[in-house]
Order: structure tokens, then sequence, then C-alpha cells
């Protein structure tokens, strides 16, 4: 297994030390957001997590081997190469063998950093159930549903994101997540935000105030050796929102002309935020990076807190 894992030097020595680790997805460096703003999220993201006293791990493929902690130049290797894949649960052996760069996916950031030892992963919103999935779309049910909420199902890693992208089933995401054994949990919110919105008309069960909360449930979770995730559903700021009902149309627009170009697969999720982003002239675009920030915020603090909690265990 060694020989197909590269753990950054940085990262290893704070795992081994048992200091605070977060890890990051690389398909928004590659696939979710145009050039130059990918590196500049991407970097973004670290630069808060050192501020925080927190070592920032993204995850990618290159050479034949799953890095966690990119390095500068690797992360706009990611932002700029032509081809680069996007790497899921079930690509990973595939994209090593190839030798072929790859940015991976929530599904495959959560396996990688399970693998390295990590236990928080900061992203911005989750997959889920797709509309056309549930037959929300105009070609009715095709079972489009995203790898993340499977391995969510599987992985022991908290994952705190501003809920599952808006572009989705939303009511069919928690209804697979529960099937799952997931726990969804609101940070000091009772209902489980739609990514550019705060607000999605859904009500969640459990509701935590403070990271130190979350980081007591993560190690009670482990203890018991569940083996699910657990998702923090972290609301994007009241001063970047885009209320539902704005967003809504839009979504609806975009899932409409996604259809009528039989768009499917992996090309799914880019094209709908990309289509989103134009209709809103940019600004779901900007919403995007602020929550992703704010997730790694919660993230740092979280893995902070639990980094903690183990030094007091001994």
């Amino acid at each position: 297994m060694k020989e197909f894992l590269r753990v950054s030097p940085e990262a290893a020595d704070a795992l081994a030390g048992g200091r605070a680790v977060v890890a990051f997805e690389s398909t928004i460096i590659s696939h979710g957001m145009p050039h130059p703003l990918n590196i500049e999220t991407a970097l973004g993201a670290e630069r808060i997590a050192r501020e925080m006293g927190v070592v920032p791990a993204t995850v990618g493929v290159l050479d034949g081997r799953i890095v966690v902690g990119l390095g500068r130049s690797e992360i706009k290797l990611l932002a700029t190469e032509k081809g680069v894949l996007k790497v899921s649960r079930r690509d990973i052996s595939w994209a090593l063998t190839r030798g072929l760069p790859g940015a991976t996916t929530v599904s495959a950031t959560m396996f990688a950093a399970h693998l390295a030892g990590i236990g928080v992963f900061a992203t911005g919103g989750i997959g889920g159930v797709h509309r056309c999935a549930s037959g929300g779309g105009p070609r009715g049910a095709t079972f489009d549903v995203s790898a993340d909420l499977g391995e969510l199902g599987r992985t022991p890693v908290c994952v705190v994101s501003a809920g599952a992208k808006a572009v989705l089933d939303l009511p069919a995401t928690l209804e697979v997540l529960e099937t799952e054994g997931v726990p969804v949990v609101g940070f000091r919110t009772r209902e489980f935000p739609a990514f550019w919105s705060r607000s999605s008309g859904l009500p969640l069960d459990l509701t935590v105030e403070s990271a130190a909360e979350v980081a007591r449930m993560i190690a009670v979770h482990r203890s018991l050796g569940l083996p699910q995730g657990i998702l923090v559903a972290n609301p994007v700021p009241a001063e970047y929102e885009i209320p539902r009902a704005e967003m809504e149309p839009h979504v609806q627009q975009a899932v409409l002309e996604l259809e009528s170009r039989k768009i499917t697969g992996k090309e799914v999720t880019p094209f709908l935020l990309g289509r989103i982003g134009e209709l809103t002239g940019g600004r779901a675009l900007e919403t995007n990076v602020r929550l992703l920030h704010h997730n790694v915020r919660l993230a740092c603090e979280i893995a902070t807190e639990l980094a903690k909690l183990r030094k007091d265990q001994g």
C-alpha cells in the first residue's frame, strides 16, 4: 500500500506528532473553477489553515501515487494542465496504473485521508442524488447518485460542507444519507443548508453549537468502531448567501439545458455549476469561494479540538 501513497513531510510530521491536519479535495481546482480563481481558492484554503496552526493536505493523484499534501507547484499543475482525470473511488486503481495526473472528488479524498490517518476534511458541498435520478428531470429517473454518499457510509472521516450542492435533489440526498447511517449534524443550524443558500426547508435532528462538540462526537464515533463518516452541515455566512428562492430558477434552467445537451456522468456537476455561475453573473462562483473558505475555518477548529482531545487522553 505504501508504494501507492505519498504523504507530504509536513503532513506526516504533524500526524506523527498528534497535531491538527485537514484534508482538501482537488476537483475544485481542476474541474470546479476557472483559472486563475481555482489556484487562488486552493492556495487561499491552505493559507487559512496555516494561519490557524493547522497543516493543510490537499489530495491528488500524480505519477502513479495518491498524494496527500500536494506542493504549490503540484496544485498549479492540476489547475492548468489539460486532461487531468476526475478521480472518484472507483477510478483510483485505474488512475494509478495509468500514471496520469488526477484530481480527487469527495469520495476519493475521503478514502485517501483515511488511508493517511487524517480525520477531518473540508469541501464546498458534497455530491448526492441528482434531480434526474429521482425523476426530477425531463428524462425521469436515471439513477444518477454520487459516490460521495456511499463513501460517507463506509469511511470514518468527518466532512465539513455547506450541505449538498443545490443542483441536487436535497430531500432524496438526505434520505440516502439516513439509510447509510451517516450522522448529518447542523453547525449552529436546525436546517440542512443548500450550498449557496442557508435555508433548504429541510429540518435536521442533530445540531451542535461548537467545534469542541463535533470533536467529542468524532471521538465517541471512533471508539464505538462505527464505519460511517460524519457530515457537518455548515451554512454559508449570511452576508454571502444567495437565497434559495432566487437560486432555484437558475438551477432549473441549468438542469433543463443539461438534459437537452444529454450531458451525463462526471460532467454533470461541472456543467451545472459553471452554467449557474453564468446565469448569476458570477455571483454563485464568488459565494462558492466564500463558503469553501468558511468550511475550511470550521474544519480547522474541529481538527484542533480533536488534537487536544487526543493529547488529553494520552
